[in-house]
């Protein structure tokens, strides 16, 4: 056999054996590397190399060599799985960086870590001041995570201690101009629905690249051709959530003033809105 077919044999089994090893390391393998992981993919790939292109040597010997790793990488996962020692003294501890709002100059030493390199990590995580930082950690995959004080927390509901109902993820119903019947099926709708939906702006199903459908049975699409327009959402469902942005706005007034007068008022209103809510919505959601 001559040498060209002999490396696209080797290389067609590294790659194959590869795919396999990597499937039997775990997603972990290949998005957040520990040291001894890191250490791995690059052993692992030089003995892909050598299988591949090494043709003075035993081409199964380094398949071997593979397997000898992965099986090495496997064991020390199972360690670590079951052992938080094994944990600790492979992957190391999370180290703190910021606690309290005050900068461990030891830590930032013992991590190999600049202040300008801190800065970077913290601008990443929209923390554009150190001093707004309540507590960051650099976690065992080199990852900086940051806590900001108080004060400097985006406002949520809960923080006014309004109760918002659960919001259920997007679902896709068309894809590469093909609808998705399962998932359709799993909002609660059919195609003659999803058809109707279609129709009012005159769309095809075989003209949509990607079509979803939210909590509130609205459709967005987004077109195969690029140079046509998306049409607009349908009025209904803006509406719904213009009157359900209505109600959470008279509940936060009537938890955020202290005029009890007004408190009354505008919890009333807010109880009046949803029972509106719940009159309409069989209405707009058709």
């Amino acid at each position: 056999m001559s040498d060209w077919a002999m490396i696209i044999i080797r290389t067609l089994t590294a790659v194959i054996t590869l795919f396999f090893m990597t499937k039997l390391l775990g997603k972990r393998q290949v998005s957040e590397l520990s040291l001894f992981e890191y250490i791995t993919g690059i052993t692992i790939g030089n003995l892909a190399g050598y299988i591949s292109l090494d043709l003075d040597t035993n081409w199964y010997l380094g398949i071997l060599s593979l397997f000898v790793w992965v099986l090495v990488s496997f064991g020390i996962e199972f360690l670590q799985i079951k052992s938080k020692r094994m944990r600790d003294l492979i992957d190391g501890r999370a180290t703190v960086l910021i606690k309290d709002g005050k900068i461990l100059e030891k830590n930032l030493k013992k991590e190999k870590l600049t202040t300008d390199e801190l800065l970077e990590q913290l601008r990443s995580k929209d923390a554009f001041s150190f001093a707004d930082v309540e507590f960051a950690i650099m976690e065992t995959n080199g990852q900086i995570n940051v806590l900001l004080k108080r004060e400097n927390q985006t406002l949520t509901p809960k923080h006014l201690g309004i109760t918002v109902a659960p919001e259920k993820a997007p679902s896709a119903v068309i894809m590469d101009g093909k609808v998705m019947d399962e998932a359709l099926v799993t909002m609660g709708y059919n195609r003659g629905w999803l058809n109707e939906k279609l129709d009012g702006p005159g769309l095809l199903v075989e003209n949509v690249f990607l079509g979803q459908v939210d909590s509130y049975g609205q459709l967005y699409v987004d077109l195969a051709d690029d140079k046509l327009t998306v049409p607009e959402p349908q009025m209904k469902a803006s509406l719904y959530a213009s009157l359900k942005k209505c109600e959470a706005d008279l509940e936060m007034f009537a938890l955020s003033t202290e005029d009890e007068k007004a408190k009354r008022m505008y919890a009333n209103n807010a109880e009046r809105m949803q029972d509106v809510l719940m009159n309409i919505k069989p209405i707009l959601h058709t």
